[in-house]
């Protein structure tokens, strides 16, 4: 782990790839939805790459798509989601435990995602993850999305918290650019989508392979 810690109040958490290994689900289901429409079907270097975008996005920069496309797309992808991407996605290593010794400590935890409310829940009520939880933002909310800081200043202004309260963990460039426009110190995890070499340009606060790591920042 590189930085040095200081005390926060709450933590913000991305959610694919940060607390779940989504990525063989996220994968078959875009493998299945550029199959159906005839298209190319990127690598899976490219499709994780876009992994932490919003769905319409990470679809229409993958096929190059136009605006009608994206919408099908969309929609195929929704259809297949329940069948590929749940049953595709574990807990990783250390997240459960570690969630349950920060809500002990009294510390305030929220997810803020770009996959929408709908399947954030169908991934996380059947193992338990949203009782660690007093809120989210998601791609459902319809806030500008990652990099922006739009979604962490709308959980900063619902849980009536300061930046400096704040600390924002994610795997993506796109989660760490957003906690830092947002004034918010970050973490890197780089067991995720994105390499650590990738995540070190972002200028994330802390970097660490181990999602426990968090209990010494928190």
């Amino acid at each position: 782990m590189t930085g040095m810690k200081q005390k926060k109040k709450a933590v913000i958490f991305d959610f694919d790839g940060t607390l779940c290994n989504t990525s063989p689900g996220i994968l078959a289901t875009m493998r299945k939805t550029f199959e159906e429409m005839g298209k190319a079907v990127p690598t899976a270097t490219e499709m994780r790459a876009t992994i932490g975008l919003p769905l319409a996005d990470a679809l229409r920069l993958l096929a190059h798509l136009d605006d009608e496309e994206t919408r099908l797309a969309t929609e195929t992808y929704q259809k297949w989601f329940p069948l590929y991407e749940p049953a595709g996605t574990t807990i990783y290593d250390g997240v459960r435990e570690t969630l349950a010794a920060l809500k002990q400590r009294g510390t305030r935890m929220a997810v803020c995602t770009s996959r929408d409310r709908e399947s954030l829940m169908l991934i996380m009520r059947p193992r338990g993850l949203h009782e660690f939880f007093e809120t989210e933002v998601t791609g459902s909310d319809n806030i500008k999305a990652k990099p922006l800081p739009d979604m962490v200043l709308a959980l900063l202004g619902r849980m009536r918290l300061g930046a400096e309260d704040v600390l924002v963990v994610g795997d993506t460039t796109f989660d760490i650019e957003m906690g830092n426009a947002a004034g918010c110190d970050t973490c890197a995890v780089t067991y995720g989508n994105h390499t650590p070499d990738r995540l070190r340009e972002a200028k994330p606060t802390y970097m660490t392979g181990n999602f426990r790591d968090l209990l010494t920042l928190v």
